[in-house]
């Protein structure tokens, strides 16, 4: 993995994932460069680096990352409410219980960019991605999406996701915000959330089907296949 910037640049596999990332950005409309305005600070940005590996630890992608420097941001006028819900490992542990017992399918999906599909409430300046700045030094990105590294973001995501989910019948659970159910005439589908994962069981592999296909509608989906591991659980199908 490169050290920085200059490194990548002169990599073409490294380059080639960051203007992939970028060109991801910009499709999502993800910030407009404008002049920053006077008494505002534009917080900077930095790229990330990283390797994803198979099960054999070959190379499965080479991923880069634009992470906004989120540890510059002032409470009050870029970010107020930070807090997102993480999933209890009891919660966990019961619904792949379940499933097992009942010997429903296991989806596990991993949702791409997850984060740059919430939404900001505050207004948010950033300096230009390194490496891809415009000829006008001057401007800066205005976040019109949520981006990586800022402090709201994990809240952002949830509370669109969960928007989502709850239009499409879902209900929250009272124990376990990041548990969705869904009981409707025979279809029980049960739902956990983990950041950017999500485990969905059901009693009807149609019926589940038919979910994520909704879901992916609106979100880009990465079905990720057979679950045999999960936050620290071995996952053994009877």
């Amino acid at each position: 993995e490169p050290k920085n910037v200059k490194q990548a640049l002169k990599d073409p596999k490294w380059l080639e994932a960051m203007k992939q990332e970028y060109s991801a950005l910009l499709k999502n409309n993800t910030w407009t460069l404008v002049q920053l305005p006077p008494n505002r600070n534009a917080i900077g940005c930095k790229w990330v680096f990283r390797i994803k590996e198979n099960f054999d630890g070959s190379v499965n992608k080479y991923k880069a990352i634009l992470v906004a420097k989120g540890f510059l941001q002032q409470p009050g006028f870029d970010f107020n409410e930070t807090f997102s819900p993480v999933i209890k490992p009891v919660t966990i542990r019961l619904i792949l219980t379940l499933a097992i017992s009942n010997h429903w399918d296991i989806h596990q999906l991993d949702v791409n960019n997850a984060f740059l599909n919430g939404s900001l409430n505050e207004t948010v300046y950033m300096q230009q991605p390194p490496g891809f700045e415009v000829h006008d030094s001057t401007l800066v990105c205005k976040l019109n999406k949520a981006l990586y590294g800022l402090k709201q973001v994990p809240r952002q995501w949830f509370e669109r996701l969960q928007y989502t989910l709850l239009q499409f019948g879902f209900k929250a659970s009272k124990c376990d915000p990041s548990l969705f159910t869904y009981h409707r005439q025979s279809n029980i589908v049960y739902l956990i959330v983990y950041v950017d994962d999500i485990i969905i069981i059901g009693n009807s592999f149609q019926f589940t089907q038919q979910l994520i296909n909704q879901l992916n509608s609106i979100f880009s989906l990465k079905q990720l296949g057979k679950l045999d591991y999960f936050l620290g659980i071995e996952v053994r199908h009877l």
